[in-house]
């Protein structure tokens, strides 16, 4: 007897020493769980809450905690993968025997006996190959979770960790993916769709095998009958039902040049931006990003129209939208076609902006005393370079000069003679100091400066012209509204801007602009039911084309031109090729939201004297001239650059 007790004892010591040996090999993998720390889906929506695309590093999963999940969703599982879930410790005895029997008839392990505590375990920490040791460590692990985990926390692990097929981690991801509906919106028979998918998830993936899926949904819903969970007209209508089913990218990526400048930008700040799950809000509007990528190939389709016979492959284009008073950026194209070329024309390009950055330099006029009826001189001049001694002889589009004309008119009709003139006037030094200041980079310290001869991102040149759309006060452009992280903390995003001159000064180039869009380079920019200010800009042998325009609420900046800086065919000026991609765009949006402002307001400070039938505008600042009579020189008209 004493041998036999001592001999029970060393078995017992033994058992006991491999279970403490087993334990200390796995008993961090125990804590993965515990302290459960999934790869999370970051996702990005629109100012409006559209989801604009989802994204992840290998696992796309969106967390759901355990009050949010359906009670019938839980029975659903429960009743066709462990039953006895809430009265196990973890392991189902009764279940192992039943599926001992059947592996010892078979002579080999043909049917598991895991509960969803173990299944957990399998999807989280271990493999999932049937054999006796990894049961022995589940069966460990399992008893280690139930003591330390309540039964809805570990639910919450399993729906949130398990695959369900098609790319999707997590019920709420599969949900939304498979019938794009949140989990309290989902059917009974959509329920059991889901919850039959962990058992084999290619195998049944609906967007693959839709008959199989549905079976085995079926299965699911018979068991929750004869457990009494539903009754017979819930198991008939859940039985008949066919859901609709999706099949659409992990990313649903709807706005691609967006995304990309998203994670580029936060990608520095947030090293975990693609697993942290965050929530990151633009001021982005999905309805009109989608219609500036249809306006930009308004004229992206009729330069190649245009240019039929000739090689097209390297034309390319941006459109930035802004909303004038916040800077949010609306709606932001950078190509016509992202699949062809993932470059960011709207952010990364650098190209010149030709006579688009005019209206910058005699806004600096206007400051310093002049008005939109000062006369300046349209005249050639040749310039001489000081250190080169080369000569440099500007001219006009038209090949001609018009002599002393009004500032308003030199810039209504782009006189490029007009404009190297007034800023020699002005001088060059105070200007380029000015301008450095507002917050230009890179530019000529030469009179080619007034020919916008540097090179600038759409999206940037963007939010310079809202010195004129806002009045006087620049915004920077803001993409980023605000990010929400996985435990509700909120990073605002500001609007911030710069005053550069006052309401009253900048009216006075409004309304100059006002008439580049009615009787100058911009026509083709007007748009019928609301007031359009803007400036076309066409560099040097047609290389690049721009309209930057903007009515009283949102500002739209176009360009064309080619990605290897080669001309374009000879007169796609900024008027011909992006103005009417502007057009389209405002005219569609005063669709869309009909009740956007229509008119430039009058800021105080400004007043008007009515000479010939026209409203002369003039301030403090920028009086009219003396005897003045309103019937200035008119140029020729035509498109300038």
């Amino acid at each position: 007897m004493k041998y036999f007790i001592s001999f029970v004892f060393a078995i017992a010591i033994l058992v006991a020493s491999g279970f403490l040996y087993l334990y200390s090999n796995i008993r961090f993998d125990a804590y993965k769980i515990i302290d459960y720390k999934p790869r999370l889906t970051t996702q990005i929506f629109d100012r409006n809450g559209e989801l604009l695309a989802n994204i992840f590093d290998k696992e796309n999963r969106l967390y759901v905690k355990y009050d949010d999940i359906p009670p019938r969703l839980i029975e659903a599982l429960v009743a066709i993968e462990d039953t006895s879930f809430f009265e196990h410790g973890g392991i189902n005895f009764e279940a192992i025997f039943r599926a001992l029997i059947k592996d010892v008839k078979a002579m080999k392990l043909v049917e598991g006996a895991s509960t969803l505590t173990q299944q957990l375990i399998k999807n989280t920490v271990l493999s999932r190959k049937k054999t006796v040791s990894r049961k022995l460590n589940e069966a460990i692990l399992a008893y280690k979770i139930e003591s330390e985990l309540s039964k809805e926390e570990i639910l919450e692990r399993y729906f949130n960790q398990v695959y369900f097929g098609h790319g999707y981690y997590g019920v709420k991801t599969a949900s939304l993916g498979y019938f794009n509906k949140n989990l309290d919106a989902l059917s009974l028979k959509e329920m059991a769709i889901l919850v039959g998918l962990p058992r084999a998830p290619s195998a049944y993936d609906p967007t693959k095998h839709l008959d199989l899926s549905l079976s085995r949904a079926n299965r699911v819903i018979y068991r929750m009958y004869s457990l009494g969970w539903i009754n017979k007209n819930q198991y008939k209508k859940a039985t008949d039902e066919h859901p609709i089913i999706y099949d659409e990218t992990l990313t649903k990526n709807r706005a691609p040049y967006i995304v990309d400048e998203v994670i580029k930008r936060l990608k520095g700040e947030f090293s975990d931006l693609k697993v942290g799950g965050y929530k990151i809000y633009l001021g982005i509007d999905l309805k009109l990003q989608q219609l500036a990528r249809k306006s930009l190939l308004v004229g992206y389709d009729a330069i190649i129209k245009r240019n039929a016979d000739g090689n097209n492959s390297k034309l390319n284009g941006a459109m930035v939208v802004l909303d004038n008073k916040t800077g949010d950026i609306l709606a932001m194209v950078g190509g016509v076609d992202y699949k062809k070329s993932h470059f960011n024309r709207a952010t990364q390009s650098r190209r010149q902006p030709g006579s688009s950055f005019k209206p910058f330099i005699y806004l600096h006029a206007l400051n310093v005393g002049y008005n939109g009826q000062t006369k300046i001189p349209d005249i050639s001049r040749v310039f001489v370079d000081k250190k080169s001694d080369k000569e440099w002889k500007p001219r006009n589009y038209e090949e001609n000069f018009e002599g002393m004309i009004t500032l308003e008119n030199a810039l209504v009709h782009s006189r490029n003679l007009a404009t190297i003139n007034l800023l020699n006037a002005l001088g060059m030094d105070s200007v380029y100091k000015d301008l450095s200041k507002e917050g230009f980079k890179k530019l000529p310290y030469d009179l080619s400066m007034a020919l916008g001869s540097f090179g600038i991102s759409p999206y940037d040149f963007a939010g310079f012209y809202t010195t004129f759309s806002n009045y006087g006060y620049r915004m920077n452009p803001r993409l980023i509204t605000k990010i929400e992280s996985k435990f509700g903390d909120v990073q605002n995003f500001e609007a911030e801007g710069k005053k550069i001159t006052t309401p009253s000064q900048a009216f006075l180039m409004i309304d100059i602009l006002r008439q580049v869009v009615k009787r100058g380079t911009g026509r083709r920019a007007q748009v019928k039911g609301v007031e359009v200010a803007g400036k076309t800009g066409t560099t040097n042998n047609y290389v690049d084309a721009w309209f930057c325009g903007f009515t009283p609420d949102i500002e739209v900046l176009t360009w064309f031109g080619n990605d290897d800086n080669t001309p374009m065919k000879k007169r796609e000026t900024g008027g011909r090729s992006a103005g009417p991609s502007f057009a389209n765009f405002v005219k569609n949006y005063i669709r869309l939201y009909p009740q956007t402002k229509r008119k430039f307001d009058m800021p105080d400070g400004v007043k008007y004297k009515i000479v010939g039938g026209k409203k002369l505008y003039f301030t403090d600042v920028s009086p009219l001239p003396k005897n003045s009579s309103g019937q200035n020189d008119e140029s020729s008209g035509g498109l300038i650059f």
